[in-house]
């Protein structure tokens, strides 16, 4: 049986399902292929804010504070229910599931068709599942990715979980939660896991290949979350390779460079890798290099007919880009194909506590595309900030980084209002707000926005301290040369 659509979404990731309701509201004939899909980041979101509760229900003991969230925890000693807090997990992610559940998606018109399939070019271009071939003008690629999996030795006989199914794995056996954790790998949501289980009472050990932590951020940012985690408790091994695991008696070894270190369980958290290979996207024309799939600012494949979106282009999976990835996708698959994308002004954030945030060029990336005297480097420390102090939560640092002309290139915000700031930031320059207006944007007092405020005011001080300098530069100059003629 044959079935003609506007557009066919092959899914297994949240995105897949944004997109479908996203292509039905403008009225596009849609298919959603939907194998199993894995709401495991939800899981991760609650038990994160467990482990904050955890936390701040131990700072506030100090000053008799009590909290109403107490039925997760024994109350005199501060330990995880594991079996209510995963219950309570379970439950939060269920309901935001059912937003986009299948039975919404049906009921709204988009036809579902659950299995895996895979493409197939003859007699024409269609998509087969089970005996059904699904032929659409056009196709999206929102099939998402699963972990990567270094070739370490004995790592597959030791067993080890990874980033998707953690949670999954604590609830099967809530009371027997391990309390040593070796995490392989620096991805973000493994900086998120190794927080939140420290959190929660557990030993945790990170080992990462680079000199730091997160090394496409700044070396100075990225040296205050490392050293948050290591304050929380994360033990945090950097310029290291894990080259054997081993299982000795009921305790796993995993050797990290010079050291042996002994551990009840493994968490992989080396990268992501898309979700393609059962595909058959070679018959159709669709090429790959590596972990990443080859798409043109248009998100069309090498097969123009072949659009993608979301995690299964490559990287990690941030549910804001993924959902502006669809949107662009859809309109270049449906209508004429002239969008581009443009990720200059798109936030990311990492879920630690505090938040990091960033938009756009960070401080290296900035001054190796400009000339370094034109990039002004902008830092507030939190706390200078009295919603901050009111608070309690004074880590932190908001970097701006402009151009002299007031151009804003990029932000860095690591702090807890970090992702309500960062949109604050990426909105002024995708509407090409100059600095000088952040400077001016005189917001309710006090609130953490004051930073922005505060961090934008130094713009014009070493605007003109940068002139100086440079005139001072000038004037030696011509003295020299004046000294010279004589």
């Amino acid at each position: 049986m044959t079935l003609d659509y506007d557009v066919v979404i092959i899914g297994g990731s949240p995105v897949a399902r944004y997109a479908a309701l996203s292509a039905n509201q403008i009225r596009a004939k849609v298919a959603l292929v939907e194998p199993n899909i894995n709401y495991g980041f939800l899981d991760h979101l609650v038990v994160r804010e467990i482990g904050k509760l955890r936390r701040q229900l131990g700072d506030s003991a100090g000053i008799g504070i009590q909290h109403p969230q107490l039925d997760i925890f024994n109350e005199s000693s501060m330990v995880v229910d594991w079996t209510e807090a995963m219950l309570y997990a379970r439950g939060v992610r269920d309901n935001l599931a059912e937003q986009n559940s299948i039975a919404v998606l049906a009921a709204q018109g988009v036809d579902i068709i659950f299995g895996n399939g895979q493409f197939v070019s003859s007699p024409r271009l269609a998509f087969a599942v089970s005996s059904r071939l699904l032929r659409g003008r056009t196709y999206l690629l929102a099939s998402g990715s699963r972990p990567a999996i270094p070739e370490i030795e004995g790592l597959s006989a030791t067993g080890y979980l990874t980033l998707d199914n953690i949670w999954s794995s604590l609830s099967a056996v809530p009371n027997q939660v391990p309390q040593n954790w070796v995490i392989i790998g620096g991805a973000p949501p493994g900086l998120e896991v190794a927080q939140t289980l420290t959190r929660l009472g557990c030993r945790v050990t990170l080992i990462v290949e680079h000199p730091h932590i997160l090394p496409f951020v700044d070396p100075a940012i990225a040296r205050l979350v490392q050293a948050q985690l290591e304050v929380d408790g994360v033990r945090v091994i950097t310029q290291t390779s894990v080259t054997q695991v081993m299982r000795i008696d009921d305790k796993k070894w995993v050797q990290a460079g010079d050291k042996a270190i002994e551990t009840d369980e493994i968490i992989v958290a080396t990268g992501q890798q898309p979700n393609i290979e059962s595909l058959n996207l070679a018959a159709v024309g669709v090429k790959w290099r590596g972990r990443r799939l080859v798409v043109n600012k248009k998100l069309q494949t090498t097969n123009p007919r072949i659009y993608a979106c979301g995690d299964v282009l490559g990287g990690y999976n941030f549910a804001n880009i993924a959902n502006y990835e669809a949107r662009i996708a859809l309109n270049n698959a449906l209508f004429y194909p002239r969008l581009i994308v443009n990720y200059n002004s798109i936030p990311t954030a990492i879920f630690i506590h505090p938040m990091l945030a960033q938009v756009g060029l960070t401080e290296k990336q900035a001054k190796r595309r400009f000339s370094q005297n034109q990039v002004l480097i902008l830092d507030h420390y939190f706390k200078a900030i009295t919603a901050a102090q009111i608070q309690s939560e004074t880590t932190g640092l908001c970097r701006l980084i402009t151009r002299k002309n007031g151009e804003i290139l990029g932000a860095e915000i690591f702090g807890v209002p970090a992702g309500e700031l960062i949109n604050l930031v990426a909105l002024a320059m995708a509407q090409k707000i100059k600095v000088k207006h952040l400077a001016n944007l005189a917001p309710v007092y006090p609130t953490f926005a004051e930073i922005l405020e505060q961090a934008a005011g130094q713009w014009n001080q070493q605007r003109l301290n940068n002139n100086i300098a440079w005139q001072d530069l000038l004037e030696e100059f011509f003295h020299f040369r004046r000294n010279w003629d004589l």
